[in-house]
């Protein structure tokens, strides 16, 4: 099996926010930096697996301040996380103004993706390695993410069963 160190997922992009992009306060509308976000997650996760990749889930997205029409958006992700055919991928999101250069933390998203092959089943993904102090700090956070996320489908779940939901 194939091994991939963190660093080798990073994936930066950079965008001037256009007037389109916002809304009538001239700040970015929110599902255009979550589209923007899964973008850029995407890319690390394909660099990662090396196929096809789908978001499965995307949490808690909280806007921390808002990204001005005119300014930059710089998004980072690197995978963080591997299991057998999932992957996390953290990405943050900041908003540079152009004339002064100064950069403000906007946002920090988590995401799952799965591997898929060519017809659409999970595929196994490779062995993610972190080997710095922050790749191995990030790893250990996300295990922890994806514990939460597991008990959180499992209460769900039974929360839809009591309802007489149909799973």
């Amino acid at each position: 099996m194939r091994t991939v160190s963190p660093a080798e997922t990073r994936c930066e992009m950079t965008s001037i926010v256009m007037p389109g992009q916002t809304n009538a306060l001239g700040t970015v509308f929110g599902g255009q930096v979550m589209s923007w976000i899964d973008v850029c997650a995407a890319v690390s996760a394909q660099r990662f697996a090396r196929s096809n990749v789908v978001t499965a889930s995307m949490d808690n997205l909280l806007f921390r301040a808002p990204i001005k029409h005119g300014h930059i958006v710089v998004l980072h992700a690197m995978v963080n996380w591997a299991g057998r055919t999932s992957m996390e991928i953290g990405v943050r999101v900041e908003s540079e103004d152009p004339l002064t250069g100064v950069r403000t933390h906007t946002s920090t998203c988590y995401l799952t993706f799965v591997s898929l092959d060519g017809d659409g089943k999970p595929l196994a993904v490779p062995t993610l390695t972190p080997t710095t102090e922050v790749e191995l700090r990030r790893h250990a956070q996300a295990e922890l993410r994806r514990s939460h996320r597991l008990q959180a489908r499992e209460a769900d779940r039974k929360l839809r069963e009591q309802m007489g939901e149909v799973s």
